[in-house]
């Protein structure tokens, strides 16, 4: 693993240094001490520091991963989906990570385009503006025309940014595997973890037909939805790096301004723009991921607009359920319930201290006990649910931490829209068909059928399991694994004991004999065993203190 993650780093030496020193720039780089390269040293210590002693470190990190550049914003935007690693407090920082890049030249956009599509572009469209919408960290928008007089969008990926991307993710994985080896106290994020997972993100990313169809999808669940408008996607004038789009003619939700001014019932599409969230979860099991305020768009009549739908998330059954049940354990106040889903649905360590995260559950649900759905702020007891369930290290499946962060972000998106707005009012219709699909018919009887199969796979197995222990027994290769965890120290302690008796013994015995070399009557490898002795004893004593102090604060 060393020699793997050495040589990432060194392929890319440059560029590694300059991560290093933005970092130790921010003072966020204290973790590389324990990394005894001399190169990594040499870029820690001559990188001049910059003064930000007022700023706190999650506002330092948002500043780091926006000087990084492209790869470190979007892997800023995906730790902010996970508030059970980082927390909710950085959580929110990091989804602050916006990106404003100089857009590339129309020359250079048009090369793209005619790559892509091995044809001049004014074949494929009418008309192609030369000023883009926007330029973001992966690509640029341009408006443009069809030849049969259809305005759309076109999203054109900047030239070189996936070899830049691959580049800083051969570096993160290098870095992550050091981290883990080398850096113990942030061993608890799963740094080699969220790389992998951010790698996969980002391929996804960087792949325009996933956002292709996305699109499709989400077009044919509204289909039906009038108060919802996704733009519709062309797939045959769309590939890896070109997306084509029809154009929404409408005003940001980011623009307060304009909505003010626009005389729109903003509660009425704050509700909508809410609803259809809920719908895309609880009904679909998939969802647009991202809800903040620039990627939904006030159009004609408040219908909704949703724009920018490459980041997703997709639930299967038994993750529905247990995001069911949870959600519906604290809007019951069921501080039992939620301790076993939590405790179901997430990775504990093993010493986790059970009963005392049961009583902090019920302490977080007696917080919200006698509050009326209408008046409970659900985001602000996500983040504290998250705060405890980081509190206590434990790791929730990536696809519940995504739709948990998703929700916090909604309810703040809707609120800046129309600050009277309560997701969790309008999660009660939700609620009751939840009540109601998990006693449904259907569901029971999905269920017997599948305990029903498992049996089954059990009986069928279990002969053939026994046959082969007993064939083993027979013939005399059964054997038992025994794990004795936390031995070790108790093992070095023995014998560290054992040694320091001996040493005490055969000393006493030179010195009682006065066995020579001897001064001043004293035996010389008597008198050094006896300091020997003392010393080891002496160690032996600290273990013993050291070890009763830490589980006496367990």
């Amino acid at each position: 693993m060393k020699f793997t993650a050495l040589t990432r780093l060194e392929r890319n030496l440059h560029r590694v240094g300059e991560i290093i020193g933005v970092l130790a720039k921010y003072g966020l780089a204290d973790w590389l001490k324990g990394l005894n390269y001399s190169w990594i040293q040499d870029r820690l210590q001559s990188v001049d520091g910059q003064q930000i002693a007022d700023l706190k470190v999650e506002e330092r990190a948002r500043l780091a991963f926006t000087e990084l550049g492209t790869t470190f914003i979007k892997l800023g935007q995906v730790l902010s989906t996970r508030p059970d690693l980082v927390g909710p407090e950085m959580a929110n920082e990091l989804a602050h990570l916006q990106t404003k890049v100089p857009a590339d030249p129309p020359e250079t956009v048009r090369r793209t385009v005619e790559a892509e599509f091995g044809k001049p572009w004014d074949r494929l469209f009418a008309e192609l503006d030369d000023t883009p919408l926007a330029s973001a960290s992966i690509a640029q928008v341009h408006r443009a025309r069809l030849p049969s007089g259809e305005s759309v969008v076109i999203k054109v990926q900047h030239a070189e940014i996936e070899r830049t991307i691959m580049a800083d993710l051969d570096i993160l994985a290098g870095l992550a595997e050091l981290v883990e080896k080398h850096a113990p106290q942030l061993r608890l994020y799963q740094p080699a973890a969220v790389v992998r997972q951010f790698r996969r993100t980002l391929l996804r990313e960087l792949d325009f037909t996933f956002e292709c169809r996305n699109l499709q999808e989400f077009a044919k669940h509204f289909a039906e939805d009038d108060t919802v408008h996704f733009p519709r996607a062309y797939p045959d004038l769309s590939t890896r790096r070109v997306l084509t789009m029809e154009r929404l003619e409408g005003i940001l939700g980011g623009d307060a301004a304009a909505l003010a001014a626009s005389g729109a019932d903003l509660n009425e599409f704050a509700r909508r723009g809410a609803n259809m969230y809920l719908e895309m979860i609880f009904r679909d099991g998939f969802y647009h991921a991202d809800p903040h305020p620039g990627n939904l768009m006030l159009l004609p009549g408040g219908v909704v607009g949703v724009l920018d739908c490459g980041m997703v998330g997709r639930l299967d059954e038994e993750l529905t359920e247990n995001i069911e049940e949870m959600l519906m354990a604290i809007v019951a106040h069921n501080s039992a319930d939620l301790g076993e889903v939590v405790l179901r649905i997430g990775c504990a360590p093993p010493a986790t201290a059970r009963d005392q995260l049961r009583a902090d559950l019920t302490d977080f649900v007696a917080d919200y006990v006698g509050q009326s759905i209408q008046d409970m702020d659900l985001s602000a007891a996500l983040n504290s649910l998250l705060e405890i369930i980081r509190r206590y290290n434990i790791t929730l499946p990536p696809p519940l931490s995504l739709l948990l962060r998703t929700l916090v972000e909604l309810e703040g998106t809707a609120q800046r829209l129309s600050p009277e707005f309560s997701l969790a009012e309008l999660f009660r219709p939700f609620y009751a068909t939840m009540a109601r699909r998990r006693l449904s018919v259907r569901r029971i009887v999905g269920r017997l059928a599948h305990a029903y199969r498992d049996w089954e796979r059990l009986v069928e197995s279990l002969p053939r399991d026994l046959g082969d222990v007993l064939k083993r027994v027979r013939e005399g290769t059964f054997s038992v694994h025994l794990d004795l965890r936390h031995i070790d120290p108790v093992i070095n302690r023995l014998v560290l004991g054992v040694m320091t008796a001996a040493l005490f013994v055969g000393s006493s015995l030179l010195w009682s004999m006065k066995a020579p070399p001897t001064v001043a009557g004293i035996s010389v490898f008597g008198g050094a065993g006896y300091l020997m002795a003392a010393y080891l004893g002496w160690r032996l004593l600290r273990a013993i203190k050291h070890s009763g102090d830490i589980n006496s604060k367990k």
